[in-house]
């Protein structure tokens, strides 16, 4: 599916003045404009409170996000001109100007109509701008109408599904584009493919031949300015509720009926109604202390700008969850995420049952290691497959090596996620986004877990997390 001229129309971005829109949705647009992955007369109207801010003074901007994302001075300056527009927007009497705006741009582009409202915005904010676009009639437009809304969902079950609620107020499910940019990884679509397009791996994929499942998604670097949103967070809901759960939601699902969102949705969903309820035993929270990064010193979390001293918040979390159905039963998976670990790793590993080793008894076990499928989705994405092979000589020695495959060997760079995203958005496929019984059905796992006094553990800056994480390595 591409976006042809019947899909052109307009993107509002609401927080275009704000950090993820200048270094991300931004030069996002630019890229695929400039790529034509979207028609020429797309337009981008920045929404902020602002009221300095006319159409010129924000073009600067945008021109300055698409030059740092690569963009030719030129390029970016044409791009901007010819396709960038702001208009500010403070209270509820602002959004009937928008309407007019939009219908103007509209006119004069000849455009269908359509339109992408894309909230990027802190999640304290968006609920009020979706009732303040429903009460002006924004949620419905000549053409299509399209809302998009950034991650947290909500905060815990309850928030999540008060919010779920007046999304439907004003918008239908298929209006409503959760973004999760782990999703729009060319890697994560990849796992799709790579499990049940490969007729070898599929037939492995299951309780007979995998011994367990370990998901990491590690960071190297700290909480930097975001310590006011993550105090209020910490590890668990920022990143295991969502992007982690969301990678191990693709590794346990069934086979779906067909490739399209709403059959892939319904076999993760089981996916995580399958899951055990997790035991606080299973649970291991930890908290970073000083330490060195690359050699270099690193703060620990309780020193890092606007962080409380005496913080609980958790920057590393693992846990083990258990699938009860035919295909998982008994297969141990190890979620884990954490900030200022010893380097920045997102990857899934499958390992598989080792090898009965009576043939070469006489030998011992040394060498015989479980084959592993290491799916690295970032850096260097890829895989590599662990076998065990003869060391050459004469001594009869067997030792571990990988097949490895990496995109950047054999396609070049990867497009951006939010490049992908935004052209899905465009295209309408919300196969890489959220549902709503998706967020509600992850957050009714770990409501628990937000309601528990689990024990924080220190680990130090630079480290894999702390050593009461190693017993729940199967």
């Amino acid at each position: 599916m591409t976006v042809t001229e019947k899909d052109a129309g307009i993107i509002v971005i609401f927080g275009a003045t704000g950090d993820l829109a200048q270094r991300k949705i931004l030069p996002a647009l630019w890229k695929l404009w400039a790529d034509g992955d979207l028609p020429a007369n797309t337009a981008v109207l920045a929404v902020g409170r602002d009221t300095s801010l006319n159409d010129e003074s924000f073009r600067k901007l945008a021109r300055e996000s698409a030059h740092k994302a690569g963009a030719p001075a030129g390029v970016a300056s044409h791009w901007a001109k010819s396709c960038v527009f702001y208009q500010a927007v403070n209270a509820e009497p602002d959004y009937a100007a928008l309407g007019e705006r939009l219908s103007a741009l509209e006119g004069e582009r000849a455009l269908p109509g359509n339109r992408v409202f894309y909230l990027s915005l802190p999640p304290t904010v968006s609920p009020m701008v979706v009732e303040a676009l429903g009460k002006a009639g924004l949620n419905k437009s000549p053409g299509w109408t399209r809302l998009v809304i950034e991650k947290p969902f909500g905060r815990d079950l309850a928030s999540a599904h008060e919010l779920n609620a007046l999304l439907h107020r004003y918008f239908n499910e298929e209006q409503i584009y959760r973004i999760d940019h782990y999703l729009g990884k060319e890697t994560v679509q990849n796992l799709l493919v790579f499990r049940f397009a490969n007729s070898i791996f599929e037939p492995l994929w299951n309780r007979q031949h995998v011994a367990c499942v370990k998901i990491m998604v590690g960071e190297d670097i700290g909480v930097g300015t975001r310590a006011g949103y993550y105090e209020q967070a910490g590890a668990l809901r920022d990143m295991i509720q969502n992007h982690v759960t969301q990678l191990f939601a693709l590794t346990a699902m069934e086979a779906p009926v067909d490739f399209d969102a709403a059959a892939i949705r319904a076999e993760k969903i089981k996916a995580l109604k399958s899951t055990r309820p997790i035991a606080a035993e299973n649970v291991v929270f930890g908290q970073y202390e000083a330490g060195e990064v690359d050699g270099k010193p690193a703060p620990g979390y309780r020193e890092e700008p606007d962080v409380a001293s005496d913080s609980r918040t958790e920057t590393f979390v693992a846990m083990k969850l258990v699938v009860d159905n035919w295909r998982w039963q008994g297969v141990p998976f190890l979620l884990t995420t954490g900030k200022r670990l010893a380097e920045r790793q997102t990857e899934i590993a499958i390992s598989f049952h080792r090898p009965p080793v009576a043939l070469f008894a006489k030998l011992g076990t040394q060498g015989f290691e479980a084959n592993v499928l290491r799916l690295r989705l970032q850096p260097n994405e890829g895989f590599a497959l662990q076998i065990g092979v003869k060391a050459p000589g004469d001594d009869f020695v067997v030792v571990t090596r990988a097949l490895h495959f990496e995109y950047g060997e054999a396609f070049g760079a990867l497009p951006e996620a939010y490049e992908t995203l935004i052209e899905n958005i465009f295209e309408g496929d919300q196969t890489l986004f959220v549902h709503a019984d998706e967020t509600e059905t992850a957050w009714a796992m770990y409501e628990p877990l937000l309601q528990a006094k689990l024990p924080l553990h220190p680990y130090k800056a630079g480290s894999w997390g702390p050593e009461a994480a190693q017993c729940l390595v199967p």
